[in-house]
């Protein structure tokens, strides 16, 4: 148990160490100061020249989101044909057939938006092909396009009056160029000395320590993985994603896979302290989400290290904790860190099986999801975070009785609109969808349907609705993780949560840099004795107040009928 605990210590302790650097080294990059990978700019600019793009360009926000919705939208229709064709392209050794439309549908539209939600298993569901050149392709550029945005939030802070927010383009290739793939080829290296596999050979055939003869996948996963995980997209290589032993080998590729998904999510925090120079505003934004990430983490082990009440009524000793979904090589306390950190952030990879988790757990799990702001994804989860501060300065203005103000421009009826509007949209989409898909399971509608609704759940009562619920949640943090005893490749779930991911999406990162670009074209007003403070210790308990209420608590009635009903239950 204690050495369990000082593993996970020492992920988090070496997880800073690298994120802080990192931090600055990133405000360097998009700040136009020189930095180590500055010899990559020669292939930046032939990429330019080639596509005929005018890096130096300076674009306002509108201009921004125009670019950066244009190229999601060809990225989607790229990987949709791709998908469906796949059985008709190259580097494909075992013969795997092409996606559903339906599917496809679903599948290209996850990684576009970075969720990665599998209704397929990696080995039979793609080919090689597929995997490096649709899903690889979108966990790097869906990640890019994330920071890209963020970028053009920084800059819009970072300046008293401003229009231009620099240029998409220069921001999503430099993110790809300097940031995502010299760290992804060291990551992939640790992986593949460790034993991933990185060829494109075929299935191998293997007799197991009981004499069984199977057939094992290979391919070139390594990269995939790495990538995966960095860029805060969870889609796994391999259907049981970070729990098969050649996803993730031993512990030490554990640690690697769990420093990866978080180092970016919490660089993003420094780099906006050193970029808008505001050091201790990021560091009560930090403060903030790792506070909740506590509060969501140490109920989570306590929970699963202390076992199964039920096993415990049959006289079963649990002296490892709840060991139901977990690897031996693991432990519970390595897969609570795991599914806490994979959940606040919107990696959603699994050593686990979180289906598998103790209610508490699940609960835990849901409400990182619903808040979806503890360092969040590349890039978005500071957007998502930047909502949550505009609702809150709003709400201190009125307190005192002033005009609210943030970093010395008023914000007004058409920032705050846009804010709750975000605000809302969140848990709209994840109670409507489970509402939707509680209505089919109840009466089916009279269609004729391939997997007929009642057979949706493999577990009935409390924890059924939770997959439903689950299902709909991570599709609108843009997670990925799921409650996998949910039959969910048929149409009905392909089609529904693909909206969902979409409108969870873009919506999200529409609004903050929306009300970034609204704020930075307005009159700078100096800061007085009256102005609001944002960099401190009281403006972040507000603003973890505002979270809480309007994130967490629209979600409780439905977390009663779950997660909380399970628990009470089982105890």
């Amino acid at each position: 148990m204690n050495t369990e605990l000082l593993g996970i210590i020492a992920t988090y302790a070496i997880t800073l160490l690298i994120a802080i650097p990192l931090g600055r080294y990133i405000a360097k990059v998009f700040g136009g100061q020189r930095t180590l990978l500055d010899f990559m700019a020669p292939l930046e600019r032939g990429i330019f020249r080639f596509c005929g793009i005018d890096p130096k360009e300076e674009m306002n926000w509108k201009q921004h989101l125009k670019a950066l919705l244009t190229i999601n939208m060809l990225w989607f229709v790229y990987a949709f044909f791709l998908l469906i064709f796949q059985d008709k392209l190259p580097l494909n050794p075992d013969h795997n057939a092409g996606q559903t439309s339906d599917l496809a549908f679903n599948t290209a539209i996850s990684f576009l938006v970075n969720c990665n939600l599998q209704h397929y298993s990696g080995e039979s569901g793609l080919t090689y092909f597929t995997q490096l050149f649709v899903i690889t392709f979108l966990q790097f550029v869906s990640a890019a396009t994330g920071i890209a945005a963020l970028i053009a939030l920084f800059k819009a802070l970072r300046q008293k009056t401003t229009t231009q927010l620099g240029n998409f383009w220069d921001h999503l290739l430099k993110t790809t160029t300097r940031l995502l793939l010299p760290i992804c080829l060291v990551i992939a290296g640790i992986l593949a000395f460790r034993g991933t596999p990185a060829s494109f050979a075929g299935k191998d055939t293997i007799v197991t320590v009981q004499g069984d003869t199977v057939q094992v996948s290979r391919g070139p996963a390594a990269g995939m993985i790495a990538i995966k995980h960095l860029g805060t997209n969870g889609g796994g290589y391999f259907g049981a994603n970070s729990i098969h032993p050649l996803e993730n080998p031993d512990y030490l590729t554990n640690m690697t896979e769990a420093i990866a998904q978080v180092i970016i999510p919490i660089a993003m925090i420094f780099a906006l302290g050193f970029f808008i120079q505001r050091k201790k505003f990021a560091y009560v934004i930090f403060g903030v989400m790792t506070a909740g990430m506590l509060a969501l983490m140490i109920p989570t082990i306590i929970s699963e290290v202390g076992g199964n009440p039920g096993i415990a009524k049959m006289g079963i000793v649990q002296a490892t904790g709840a060991m139901e979904g977990k690897e031996v090589r693991f432990g519970p306390t390595a897969t609570a860190y795991w599914s806490t950190i994979t959940t606040i952030i919107s990696t959603g990879s699994v050593n686990g099986f979180h289906d598998s988790t103790m209610p508490a757990t699940g609960m835990m799990q849901l409400i990182a999801m619903m808040t979806n702001c503890f360092y969040g994804g590349c890039g978005v989860g500071i957007l998502n975070y930047f909502i949550f501060i505009i609702i809150a300065v709003f709400i201190s203005g009125l307190m005192v009785g002033r005009t609210p103000e943030f970093m010395g421009h008023k914000v007004e009826a058409r920032e705050v609109k846009i804010a709750a509007l975000v605000a809302l949209l969140h848990p709209f989409l994840i109670l409507a969808g489970t509402a939707l898909s509680s209505f089919a399971i109840a009466h089916g509608w009279g269609a004729g349907w391939a997997t007929q609704p009642g057979a949706w759940l493999n577990n009935p009562g409390y924890h059924g609705f939770s997959e439903m619920l689950y299902e709909y949640t991570s599709s609108a943090a843009n997670n990925g993780s799921g409650f996998e005893g949910l039959t969910d490749n048929n149409i009905f779930w392909n089609v529904s949560t693909g909206f969902v991911l979409i409108l969870s999406r873009f919506l999200p990162i529409i609004g903050p840099v929306a009300i970034a670009g609204l704020l930075a074209s307005k009159k700078h007003v100096p800061e007085s004795a009256g102005t609001l403070r944002t960099d401190t210790a009281t403006f972040g308990i507000m603003t973890f107040a505002v979270i809480v209420i309007i994130a967490a608590l629209a979600f409780f009635p439905a977390l009663a009928l779950g997660p909380i009903a399970e628990y009470f239950s089982l105890y």
